[in-house]
C-alpha cells in the first residue's frame, strides 16, 4: 500500500502564513499613519501657539504706542502765473533748400567754395570756361556797330531826300521810301542790342552764383568736368540754417484751442534738446495747416526759430511745446502732494495740533514737478508731500525739514567684518575687548551649569589632543 502525502494540509499552512504576513504589513502601515498624524497635530499646535504669541506681542506693541506721530515733509501752496503748454513731436526743416545748377554748358574751370562753408547770397561758387560765350558777345557787339554805321548813312540820305523834296527838286516818294528804310534799320539796331543783352547774360551764367545765404553741402561735381544745364545732380546744395523751421503735429482735439490762442496774437514755441528738459531755442508759430491728416488724426503746424548757435539741424527730431495760455495767480503745489483715491484726487492738509485731514482737490494741470489746483486748497494751507505710507485721515504727524529727506545709496556699502574694529597694531579696542571677555565669561558659566561628567571628559580629551604635537 503506497503512502500519499496530505496536500490539503500543506496548502492550508501556506495560506495561513501568507495571511499572517499581510496582517503584519497592514498593522505596520496603520501604526505609521497614526504616528504621522500625531506628528502633524503636534506641529500644527506649536505653530498655532507661536502665531498667537506673535499676534499678542504686536497687539501689545500697538496698544503701548497709540499716539505715535508719522514723520512727513510738507509744503505751502504758491501763488504764481502758470503757462499752459501743448506738447508735440516734430522735425526740423530748412526754410530754403536749393540745388545749385549751371545754366549753360561748358567746362568747370574753378570751384570757389569748400564743403560745409557758410556762403552769402551773390557769392561766386564756380566758374565755367567763358571763351565761347565771350566770342558770341563780341560778335553781337560788332554786328550792332555795323548796323549803326549803316543806319547813320541812311539817315543822311533821308535828310538829302527831304531837302530835295522840299525844293521840288526830288520826288517825295523817294523821301518816304528812304524814311521807311531808316526805320527798318533802327529796328535792326534794336535787335542787335537784344542779341548783345542775351550774349551778355549767357556770358554771366558762366559764373555760378549762390542764390541765397546758407550752408554749402558736399560738392557734386569736381573741377575739370564738363557740366550741362540739364544735369540732375547740379554743383552743390545750399541749405538755409538761420532762421530755421520746425514742423510738428498736435492732436485734432486741440484745433479749437490753438486757433483761439492764435487769434489773440503771436504764439511762442519752445524746442527741447536731446535730454527732453533743456529749452535750446524759442521761436514763434508761423503757420497752421488747413486740414487734418486723416491717417493720424493730427494737425500740422510750423514754427520758425532764430537758431543763433546752430542748435537745430535739418532732419532732426525734436520735442516741441506750444504756449497757448497763461493761468494768472494760480495755486501751485508739488505734484507729490496730490493723491488719488476711489473718490478722486485729494491732498493731506496739516491742521491744528499737526493733525492731517484729507481734502478733495480739483487739478487743472500738472507735470513732473508742479500741479495747478483749481479748488480745495488755499495759500495758507500746509500739504503733505512725503511720508504717505503710514498716513491716514486724522493721524498726527511730525513735520520734518527738506534736508532730512533720505537719499538713496548709489552703491551698497561694504559690510563691516569682525576685525574692522581692531587697531593698526593688531590689538582689539578697549570696548571690544571688554565685550569679548564678558561673552566668554557668560559662555563659560553656562557650560559649567549645563555640562555633565562626560562632557568634562570630552573637554579634557580635547585639550589633551590639542597639546599633542
Amino acid at each position: 500500500m503506497l503512502f500519499k502525502p496530505d496536500l490539503n494540509g500543506t496548502d492550508r499552512t501556506a495560506g495561513k502564513a501568507a495571511g499572517d504576513r499581510v496582517a503584519r504589513v497592514a498593522a505596520r502601515a496603520r501604526r505609521r499613519t497614526v504616528s504621522i498624524a500625531i506628528t502633524l497635530l503636534i506641529l500644527g499646535g506649536l505653530g498655532y501657539i507661536g502665531w498667537t504669541a506673535l499676534q499678542q506681542k504686536q497687539a501689545a506693541h500697538r496698544a503701548a504706542r497709540p499716539d505715535l506721530a508719522v514723520p512727513v515733509l510738507a509744503a505751502t501752496p504758491r501763488i504764481q502765473d502758470v503757462p499752459v503748454y501743448l506738447d508735440g513731436v516734430g522735425a526740423v526743416r530748412a526754410l530754403n533748400n536749393v540745388l545749385v545748377r549751371p545754366q549753360v554748358d561748358g567746362k568747370l574751370i574753378a570751384v570757389n567754395f569748400t564743403e560745409g562753408q557758410d556762403v552769402k547770397k551773390g557769392d561766386v561758387l564756380g566758374e565755367i570756361d567763358p571763351v565761347l560765350y565771350k566770342a558770341q558777345f563780341d560778335q553781337a557787339v560788332a554786328k550792332k556797330a555795323q548796323d549803326e554805321a549803316l543806319l547813320a548813312n541812311q539817315r543822311l540820305d533821308l535828310l538829302r531826300y527831304q531837302q530835295l523834296a522840299a525844293s521840288n527838286a526830288g520826288s517825295k516818294q523817294q523821301a518816304d521810301t528812304q524814311r521807311a528804310v531808316v526805320a527798318q534799320q533802327e529796328a535792326l539796331v534794336n535787335s542787335d542790342q537784344a542779341a548783345i543783352d542775351n550774349a551778355q547774360a549767357t556770358l554771366g551764367y558762366t559764373k555760378i552764383i549762390a542764390p541765397l545765404s546758407g550752408r554749402a553741402g558736399l560738392r557734386q561735381v569736381d573741377q575739370g568736368n564738363i557740366i550741362h544745364a540739364a544735369d540732375a545732380t547740379g554743383l552743390v546744395i545750399i541749405t538755409q540754417l538761420q532762421p530755421i523751421a520746425v514742423q510738428f503735429s498736435l492732436p485734432q482735439q486741440q484745433i479749437v484751442r490753438v486757433n483761439a490762442a492764435s487769434a489773440k496774437g503771436e504764439l511762442a514755441v519752445d524746442v527741447f534738446g536731446n535730454d527732453g528738459i533743456t529749452v535750446v531755442d524759442t521761436g514763434k508759430l508761423t503757420g497752421i495747416d488747413n486740414q487734418v491728416d486723416p491717417t493720424t488724426g493730427t494737425l500740422k503746424l510750423k514754427a520758425e526759430f532764430p537758431n543763433a548757435s546752430f542748435q537745430l539741424w535739418p532732419g532732426q527730431f525734436v520735442n516741441v511745446r506750444l504756449k497757448v495760455d497763461t493761468l494768472a495767480k494760480a495755486v501751485v503745489v508739488p505734484t507729490s502732494a496730490v493723491q488719488r483715491g476711489p473718490a478722486g484726487t485729494f491732498s493731506y492738509v496739516i491742521g491744528d495740533g499737526d493733525i492731517v485731514a484729507a481734502k478733495p482737490v480739483v487739478v487743472t494741470q500738472q507735470n513732473e514737478t508742479d500741479a495747478v489746483i483749481a479748488s480745495g486748497l488755499s495759500a495758507s494751507d500746509r500739504v503733505v508731500t512725503t511720508g504717505f505710507a503710514n498716513l491716514a485721515d486724522g493721524a498726527k504727524v511730525i513735520v520734518g525739514k527738506d534736508e532730512q529727506t533720505p537719499t538713496a545709496d548709489l552703491a551698497p556699502r561694504k559690510k563691516r567684518g569682525s576685525r574692522e574694529g581692531q587697531a593698526k597694531d593688531g590689538q582689539p579696542k578697549d570696548g571690544q575687548a571688554k565685550d569679548s571677555q564678558g561673552e566668554r565669561r557668560k559662555r563659560g558659566e553656562g557650560d559649567q551649569k549645563g555640562q555633565t561628567g562626560p562632557a568634562r571628559g570630552s573637554d579634557q580629551s580635547g585639550s589633551a589632543a590639542k597639546s599633542q604635537p
